[in-house]
């Protein structure tokens, strides 16, 4: 599919758009939509998205301090299929 960038001044011009895309069948995608698409990136086929940076992980600062845990022990302890 053919993509066609167009900057405009006026939410009028927007709205006059959308209108038009209905007709005429194309879409109109957002731009900071399309800014968090960019923002993934492949590892071997998976898909990586980036983190909500506005959560706040200072209640777990207490569960993980002082436990000498490696991402591999913890890897070990937490995933572990049940059969």
């Amino acid at each position: 599919m053919k993509e066609v960038t167009i900057k405009y001044k006026s939410n009028k011009t927007l709205a006059a758009l959308r209108e038009l895309g209905k007709y005429l069948n194309f879409s109109i995608a957002d731009q900071n939509a399309k800014a968090v698409i960019e923002s993934r990136g492949d590892i071997n086929g998976i898909p990586i998205i980036a983190g909500d940076k506005s959560i706040d992980i200072s209640e777990l600062h207490d569960v993980f301090t002082n436990k000498n845990l490696s991402a591999k022990q913890l890897r070990e302890i937490a995933w572990q299929r049940r059969k």
